[in-house]
């Protein structure tokens, strides 16, 4: 059996196409963890929120997710995660964990407060919202709408 050697040229380009493809993507994701410095936030619940999420402010991420574990006293979910050493944030600052879109992942959405004292390294966010799942939310709008009108 002899070879085409236009085959073989068609192969090569294949593998270019797709070893670039890879290149490209591996250069423009955001995979690298965010250099910075180290805070946690305290929940109820965190609803599978992975290591590695993203921590955003207004869409932007400043920061990722580095460990959850239990509190043994308190049996609450203490998130750490890392922030941008760039980014500085007050003290009152709420920490909510949400969808990123319905069938997306989760992340920890950062809403800044009005405090001037901001968080110092090491430093714990208790200002937080759990994580509601789709059922819940369902249930909330249900119960909602069942409810008789005031005044009737």
């Amino acid at each position: 059996m002899e070879r085409n050697p236009i085959e073989t040229i068609m192969g090569a380009v294949v593998l270019l196409v797709a070893g670039l493809f890879v290149a490209f993507a591996y250069t423009s994701a955001t995979l690298k963890p965010v250099s910075g410095y180290p805070v946690e936030a305290v929940f109820l619940k965190i609803g599978g929120l992975e290591t590695g999420s993203d921590v955003r402010i207004n869409g932007v991420k400043v920061g990722s997710v580095t460990g959850r574990q239990l509190d043994p006293d308190t049996y609450q979910a203490v998130v750490s995660m890392t922030l941008s050493g760039s980014v500085h944030i007050p003290d009152d600052t709420r920490a909510a964990i949400v969808n990123d879109g319905l069938l997306g992942g989760k992340y920890v959405r950062l809403e800044p407060g009005q405090s001037t004292t901001m968080l110092k390294t090491g430093g714990r966010l208790t200002n937080t919202q759990d994580f509601m799942s789709m059922e819940e939310l369902v249930g909330e709008i249900i119960f909602l709408a069942t409810q008789p009108a005031p005044g009737s």
